[in-house]
């Protein structure tokens, strides 16, 4: 995947986290960005946006109890799920503000 649309994913990822949730604090970890409600707890992370050579994976760290009727999150963890990301259609396809209301209780 072109650098370029990397960056345009995970810009347009943390513009949907803002608007959805003006208060979420981001920050730099595991090679992406998180997103956490309080930056002095480790344990408030909601999820985050990581860029992969072939894709842009969204991740929610309790996306097993999202409701998902598309069937659009991947993963079979106990409480981790994601979305890859291959284009910016997929952001509105794949319902990532959605999803990201869900990770944040709005």
């Amino acid at each position: 995947m072109d650098e370029t649309v990397k960056s345009e994913l995970i810009d347009a990822v943390i513009s949907i986290a803002r608007s959805v949730r003006e208060d979420v604090h981001l920050g730099e970890k595991y090679g992406g960005t998180v997103f956490m409600m309080d930056p002095d707890a480790p344990g408030s992370f909601v999820g985050g946006v990581f860029a992969s050579k072939a894709h842009v994976s969204v991740e929610f760290s309790n996306g097993a109890d999202f409701s998902d009727p598309n069937g659009v999150l991947d993963g079979k963890g106990k409480a981790r799920r994601h979305v890859k990301l291959h284009g910016l259609g997929d952001v509105d396809d794949k319902d990532v503000a959605g999803f990201l209301a869900q990770a944040f209780g709005a």
